[in-house]
This record gives structure tokens, C-alpha cells and sequence, in this order.
């Protein structure tokens, strides 16, 4: 330490720090350049959640890092840093009462903007060496820069968090443009609500007459959960530990069903449960609208993104063509289509993208096929085409023709983070049967089913026929 120059010391320090944000790296060039420095490690206070949290372990609590006796430690030197100018080897300091050289140890200096403390960091060397106060004072320096780079982050990430909670709000509110089926509804709604709130598993309840039912995702396991719902009303529900959260999804009338949030570790800050409040609202807007629209749409034949057929018409051509195929003698088959890895397309570029490649593939499907064909969209990214008076080798010749020039387009996709335009392939995979003797109706399009189930174990992209 002798041979270092203080003014040259908080230079190249200032510099790391100005010009990297990667923590990480920075505290790794420090201990290079101070050979004798054996460890530095910086806490940062949590307000919301009252946690001291490790920075340079990715803001990792201080609970996730240390044992219990170590805590005690760090949170008692926190405290005691309030009420001091620094800690040299377990000994409070301050700077009037400091007017000789030391060979300490260990140095805690705290993270302070005007009389407010927000963390400390902590040096420790391997070697004494002459340490007087010149030295402490150039630390405290670079701690004050320390302090404003972890808050530039803290805001940045805050910044990108709220980016990211309006795009949420935004894509839920977006849906009932194009869906309004709750099969394919509120898979997509728990799905934007888990990638934003990573810390807790989201689970959805919809109340069937005076009962929640799970709806998404297939289980939840945790009793209390189940007994904290018994109690909602119209108000969110937040359990005793904090780490459960019960948010119900409201009409004016009555209650639709519920949106859990609910962790064994975390607890809920106050900004996780105002986020997820105003998702659920915009969640139960969304809810209550697909329901009215699949009222009026009860008797509607298109579906409407695509212009196909919709489910419920599917099974009204079903019926017509099996009863014809029956009484004419004729041959029927059935093709379940399944759009590859949709659900990436819509995590990576957005639901409105995803809507844009279904759209895409229902233009390739009409194009490729006959004008007595039924091509119907059977739900979420999944297609069913009814091919009247056709037999099994004809069709899968039409199958292979329709994968091969869906593999072959190509769909635009537009990112609002980024200013270029990018061009994604999709691929489908496909299931075939044909009507047996013996068959009823919905054997047709189940035997599809799996044969397209089959496709896909497979490894996609490709066409099975149904074998017994």
C-alpha cells in the first residue's frame, strides 16, 4: 500500500467504474490492482423488501448467501455503521477520533448519500500493511461511486421493469382482439403473468357456480392456497408470510375466479403485489369480454383471426360429411395440423406475432387445398381439414404438398425494441387417418389426433398417417 498513490488510485478506480457497469468485473480489476486486497464485498439495503443484499451476487439476498452467524454479522455492522464513519477490525471509527496509521485487517465503510445509508462495503487483505487515513478517505470515494452505480442500475432495471409491466398489460388487453375462447385465453394470460413476476409460481382459479376450479397451469399441491381462496371477496388476499397472494378476477356482478401468486421463499413487496393486482384487473376485463364475445359468437361458423371454420362448425361439417361418406359409399380423411414450437414464437417476439403466423399458415391451408376441402381451425395453433371423397395415399400426398410450402414461407416479424424487421420460418407437423367401416364420427379426428401427437414425439415437421 505504500507504493500507492491515492490520486492515482481513485483515478483508475473512477475509470473502471465509469466505464463498466459489470460489477462483477470491476471488484475483480480492484483486487488486481490492489495486490494486497484479499476480498471486497458490497451490500446493498432493500427498503421494500428490508433485506441486505449482496451486489456483487446479482442483488442475491444475504439469507440465500450466508449462515445464520454470518448474517447476524453483516446486519449488526449495518447498523453500526448508522451511527459511525467507518469500522476498522470489528472497531467503530470516526473520522475526528482517526489520527493514526493502522495496519488493519478488515475495513467497512458505509454506502451513504447525505445522512441516508443505503449499504456498506467491506475490504479485507491478506497482509498488514501501512494504512492511514488519506487511504480511508480515497475508499470512501470510491464507495460514494459504488453507491451511484449500484443505484443507475437499480434504476435501469426498475425502468425496464416497468417497460416490461405496461407490454404485459398491453399484450393481456390485446388478446380479446383475436381469442376469445378460455381454453386458449388464460393459458396465454398465466404465461405473460409468470414471465413477469419470476419469482413466484401464478396459478389460476376460475369459480364455477360456488367453486374454484383450477384452470392453469395442471396442479398446485399447497393446501394453503386452497384455504386461503375459501376466504376471497372482492379484495385481494395476502397471507400471513407474505408469501402468498390471492388476487380475484371482478366483474361489477360478481367474481370470475382468481390469479394466485404464491412462493415457499419469497415474500410479496408492495410493488409485486400493486403489479400483479393491476394485471389481474386487466385480466378480468379480458375474461369477462371473451366470455360475452363467445356468447354472441355461439352461432358464428369463422373463426375469427383466421377465416376458417371454427371449432364449433368443425363438428357440425364432421357430422354432415361422416353421414355422407356413410351413405355414398365414399372415402373421408381427416388432417390434424399442429403450428411447431408456437409457444417460443409467441415467449420470443410476442402474441401479436403469434397471431400473425397463424394467420399466415390459414392462407398456405386455403391455398393448397380444394374447394370442397373443409380446412377449420381447431383451437389455439392447431388445424383440422376434412378431405370428403379422398383416400388415405391422396391425402397424405396434400399433407406433404401443404408442410412443404409452409416450411417454405417465410412470416415478417416487427420487434418494438428493435428498428429492424426480422424473418422467422415455422414448420407444422401433421396427423392422418381415414374413416374405417365401423368408425363413428369423432374416430376420424381422433385417430388424427394421435397419429399428429406421433408427428411430434417424432421430432416434427413431418407427416404420419394413423396404423393400427
Amino acid at each position: 500500500m505504500k507504493n500507492i498513490n491515492e490520486l492515482d488510485m481513485l483515478m483508475t478506480f473512477s475509470n473502471m467504474i465509469n466505464s463498466n457497469s459489470d460489477m462483477f468485473f470491476v471488484v475483480s480489476e480492484i483486487k488486481k490492482y490492489l495486490r494486497t486486497l484479499k476480498e471486497l464485498n458490497i451490500f446493498y439495503y432493500d427498503f421494500s423488501s428490508k433485506k441486505l443484499k449482496d451486489v456483487i451476487n446479482n442483488f442475491s439476498p444475504i439469507e440465500d448467501m450466508y449462515d445464520e452467524t454470518a448474517i447476524g454479522v453483516l446486519y449488526s455492522n449495518f447498523l453500526r455503521l448508522s451511527n459511525c464513519d467507518f469500522i476498522i477490525d470489528n472497531k467503530d471509527y470516526y473520522k475526528l477520533s482517526f489520527n493514526q496509521e493502522k495496519s488493519p485487517k478488515t475495513l467497512l465503510l458505509p454506502l451513504k448519500m447525505v445522512d441516508s445509508i443505503y449499504g456498506m462495503i467491506e475490504f479485507r487483505f491478506d497482509e498488514n500493511k501501512i494504512f492511514n487515513y488519506s487511504f480511508i478517505n480515497a475508499f470512501n470515494i470510491l464507495a460514494n461511486q459504488f453507491l451511484l452505480l449500484i443505484q443507475n442500475k437499480l434504476l435501469q432495471e426498475k425502468l425496464q421493469l416497468n417497460y416490461d409491466f405496461y407490454d404485459a398489460l398491453k399484450n393481456i388487453a390485446k388478446i380479446i382482439e383475436t381469442q376469445y375462447e378460455l381454453n386458449y385465453i388464460i393459458p396465454l394470460i398465466g404465461e405473460m403473468i409468470d414471465k413477469f413476476i419470476s419469482n413466484h409460481l401464478i396459478y389460476i382459479f376460475i369459480k364455477n357456480d360456488s367453486e374454484y376450479k383450477l384452470f392453469w397451469p395442471n396442479a398446485c399441491r399447497d393446501k394453503k392456497v386452497y384455504d386461503l381462496i375459501q376466504q376471497l371477496n372482492k379484495d385481494y388476499l395476502i397471507s400471513e408470510d407474505r408469501k402468498i397472494g390471492i388476487f380475484p378476477l371482478v366483474t361489477e356482478k360478481d367474481i370470475l375466479g382468481c390469479i394466485v401468486a404464491h412462493s415457499t421463499i419469497e415474500k410479496l413487496t408492495p410493488d409485486d403485489i400493486d403489479y400483479i393486482n393491476q394485471l389481474t384487473k386487466q385480466s378480468s376485463v379480458t375474461i369477462e369480454r371473451a366470455n360475452v364475445y363467445a356468447e354472441v359468437l355461439k352461432h358464428a361458423t369463422l373463426d375469427a383471426l383466421t377465416g376458417l371454420n371454427n371449432r364449433r362448425q368443425f363438428e357440425v361439417r364432421l357430422k354432415q360429411e361422416y353421414a355422407s361418406a356413410k351413405r355414398q359409399k365414399h372415402s373421408l380423411c381427416a388432417m390434424m395440423i399442429d403450428i411447431d414450437f408456437f409457444k417460443s414464437i409467441n415467449d420470443t417476439y410476442g402474441h401479436a406475432i403469434g397471431d400473425k403466423v397463424l394467420k399466415s399458415v390459414a392462407k398456405i391451408i386455403k391455398e393448397q387445398l380444394r374447394e370442397y376441402d373443409i380446412p377449420s381451425r381447431y383451437g389455439g395453433e392447431e388445424f383440422c381439414i376434412l378431405l370428403p371423397q379422398t383416400k388415405i395415399e391422396e391425402a397424405n400426398i396434400v399433407a406433404q404438398r401443404l408442410r412443404t410450402a409452409v416450411e417454405k414461407s417465410v412470416v415478417e416479424v416487427s420487434n418494438e425494441k428493435e428498428s429492424q424487421n426480422k424473418k422467422i420460418n415455422v414448420t407444422i407437423s401433421i396427423g392422418l387417418s381415414q374413416l374405417n367401416k365401423t368408425d363413428i364420427a369423432d374416430d376420424l379426428y381422433k385417430r388424427a389426433d394421435r397419429a399428429l401427437y406421433e408427428a411430434k414425439e417424432r421430432g416434427r415437421n413431418r407427416v404420419v398417417v394413423y396404423d393400427e
